[in-house]
């Protein structure tokens, strides 16, 4: 309930407190326009489609122009000055209704009040329309539309009152001569308004549709990001706990392994294995951050390049006819590859077949890993699915792409990806290798080792 300063106040002083708030958002609707001056569909992809509202504005003004003004002279008998005045002023701001049509009302409208005041000193004929002339109706109804797909609910209720209050006053000042027409025009206008609010509330749904598909799309692939990122760093963590481990083993044992060992230098590997216990809890105490609750970290070993033989032999036995190359230097162990690159080429060879297995099943596949220049080169080449339609997912979210991408970037290395003419797909990642530890070979003094013949 609406109160004052001395106690609540009666109902009908709310109500009309209510219909002077009502008047006053109608009136700030009818005085600012609800967009900005951008023509309409500017933003639409062609450039026939930016052209058409300035083709139809320019095709209305140079239509109803002369169409009024020839309807003025002939028919109602207004002197041929006067008529073109009234039918620039009527007709001419159409050009005005691509990009500012509450302007263009606020011309027309007093127009056209004009013109009718102007046919009450003319002589009535039998069959003429009063206060609104059908070419006036018809032009009003265009600008009717403009303002219906341009401007909100508010304005065009606005508009619509007023234009409707407009032809009662008129209809009130000489009953005998209106034709009905202002009840007309009325009638019409609010079904056009109708229709116009109509298709511009629903481009505001898609358009808001749209944007929110983006912004979740967006969402989805940071998520799948940040997942990703979680899941490297389990993996990390369990790879260089390893080596912190094997530095405490040593760091501890080293006063029993080496005889002689001086107070300062058993000193200094008590504080090394502390210093490497420190670290490691640190790890554990980030990792349990890391982890979603209730779960626990896989405690097997991570696989690695001397695990890709397995990997491919398993996708073969799968239905997916592929093949592995593997260069003699990365064949004997991993010692020659730092781990984080390791694990990430046996993951990123393991994506791509997955994918394969998904999208093309049955395509031919080739797998090659070996050292090229001081970089590791991990290559999976697939050609088209064996049977055209065989595909079992037609469609991918693509955040097994997101995880290679994002592996090969902690490495400080370069995926490129991507279709082939012959309708297959190709994976390449090239991750760099320690000077110190990198083979000296290039790929192709390695001889590939593909899988016998009778599994593929």
């Amino acid at each position: 309930m609406s109160t004052s300063p001395t106690g609540p106040l009666p109902p009908a002083d709310g109500l009309l407190s209510a219909a002077r708030r009502n008047l006053r958002e109608l009136a700030h609707g009818l005085s600012h326009a609800s967009h900005p001056s951008t023509p309409l569909l500017a933003h639409a992809p062609k450039l026939w489609q930016r052209l058409l509202p300035y083709v139809v504005v320019l095709a209305l003004a140079a239509t109803f122009i002369p169409v009024i003004i020839t309807n003025l002279t002939t028919q109602y008998g207004v002197p041929g000055a006067l008529a073109g005045a009234l039918g620039v002023a009527q007709a001419a701001p159409l050009l005005m209704l691509a990009h500012r049509p509450l302007q263009a009302w606020w011309i027309i409208f007093p127009a056209d009040i004009l013109g009718a005041l102007v046919l009450l000193a003319q002589a009535a004929g039998p069959h003429d329309a009063w206060p609104w002339t059908p070419p006036v109706i018809v032009a009003y109804l265009f600008l009717l539309l403009a303002l219906g797909l341009r401007e909100t609910r508010r304005t065009v209720i606005a508009v619509w009152a007023v234009t409707g209050a407009a032809g009662a006053v008129l209809h009130l000042i000489a009953p005998d001569r209106s034709s009905g027409s202002a009840l007309l025009l009325t009638i019409l206008g609010g079904v056009v308004l109708v229709i116009g609010g109509a298709v511009r509330e629903r481009g505001v749904a898609q358009r808001r549709l749209a944007e929110q598909e983006t912004i979740s799309e967006a969402e989805r692939a940071q998520r799948t990001l940040l997942e990703e990122r979680t899941r490297i760093a389990r993996e990390l963590h369990d790879v260089v706990a390893h080596h912190m481990s094997v530095i405490t083993v040593q760091a501890d044992s080293a006063p029993y392994r080496i005889s002689g060992l001086p107070k300062a230098a058993e000193e200094e590997f008590t504080a090394i294995a502390a210093a490497a216990r420190e670290s490691l809890g640190e790890m554990r105490r980030l990792l349990s951050v890391l982890r979603s609750e209730g779960t626990e970290g896989d405690r097997a070993p991570q696989p690695g390049l001397d695990r890709l033989q397995q990997l491919v032999e398993a996708t073969v036995r799968a239905g997916l006819p592929a093949e592995l190359a593997l260069s003699k230097e990365l064949r004997s162990g991993r010692g020659e590859v730092p781990p984080a690159v390791d694990l990430s080429a046996y993951r990123i060879v393991q994506e791509a077949l997955a994918n394969v297995v998904r999208h093309a099943p049955g395509a031919r596949t080739r797998v090659l890993v070996a050292p090229e220049s001081g970089h590791l080169l991990v290559l999976v080449v697939n050609g088209p699915a064996a049977t055209r339609g065989s595909p079992l997912e037609t469609s991918g979210t693509g955040h097994g792409l997101v995880g290679m991408r994002e592996r090969v970037r902690l490495t400080g290395g370069t995926l490129d990806t991507g279709p082939l003419p012959d309708g297959g797909f190709r994976v390449a990642a090239r991750m760099p290798l320690p000077p110190a530890t990198a083979p000296s070979a290039p790929p192709s003094a390695a001889p590939p080792t593909p899988l016998p013949p009778e599994d593929l």
